[in-house]
């Protein structure tokens, strides 16, 4: 698609928040957040001509390989929520995308997400194939800290083996990354999920699943921090750190 008329370096987008979204509590879920956040992402892609169809025509895809969170609170079943998001560098096959959430002007969570291009039929990464100099990238930060590599402990206990199923799988043919996320945090006191108790995700995005194949869950729990891990066949695809409000 061409380039919008709309387009803006910095996209501003409005959501209502839904009764699909919410937890039985009318607080939004943690994996309905990374949802929407990603669409607008993607909104903002396909504003700018680098959207999953634009890039479709170069056998190419965006897969997110980090993604960190930081979460002061969640909104709630009809509250209006005002999403922003910017590009803070696009490089080759790499991008970091920031991202904000506000609440009657509170900022109420930020997120930084670190991106690359790959090609669908190699499934290899590969330079953007697409211009993107009209998306001016902006040296601003929505998070305190970085995405960041986290430590997989060899010391996780294995919970649960989870076959791949249709329901799972995205429209580049390999699991949702927030698919991994709701398996984990389904493992997780319920108690803890509503009432908000996590400050921070950190997400690892390694390699990927696809129909079929048995995923391994593990887990390792510290003092305020509870590690997750995902292995297909004794390799790592998936990590997920959470770090809990004390």
């Amino acid at each position: 698609m061409p380039i919008s008329s709309n387009f803006t370096s910095i996209l501003e987008q409005q959501q209502e928040i839904t009764f699909l979204h919410c937890y039985p509590n009318g607080y939004l879920k943690y994996t309905d957040l990374c949802n929407l956040l990603q669409l607008t992402a993607g909104r903002h892609a396909d504003l700018g001509g680098i959207s999953f169809t634009d890039m479709q025509a170069f056998n190419q895809a965006w897969v997110m390989i980090r993604m960190r969170l930081e979460i002061k609170k969640l909104p709630k079943w009809r509250d209006i929520v005002t999403i922003k998001t910017w590009v803070k560098s696009l490089e080759n096959s790499r991008s970091v995308r920031c991202l904000e959430m506000y609440l009657n002007d509170e900022k109420i969570v930020g997120c930084e997400t670190f991106w690359a291009v790959i090609n669908t039929q190699t499934r290899r990464p590969e330079a953007l194939a697409l211009p993107h100099d009209h998306f001016q990238k902006f040296d601003k930060d929505a998070t305190i800290a970085s995405t960041k590599k986290i430590d997989i402990s060899i010391n996780a206990t294995t919970i649960a083996n989870r076959n791949v199923v249709l329901s799972d799988l995205d429209v580049v043919n390999h699991v949702n990354n927030v698919k991994y996320m709701e398996w984990c945090l389904d493992f997780e006191d319920p108690k803890r999920l509503l009432h908000q108790e996590i400050a921070t995700l950190d997400i690892n995005f390694i390699k990927e699943l696809n129909w079929n194949d048995v995923a391994v869950l593990q887990k390792e729990t510290n003092n305020h921090s509870t590690l997750y891990s995902i292995a297909k066949e004794d390799k790592k695809v998936y990590a997920l750190e959470i770090n809990w409000y004390q």
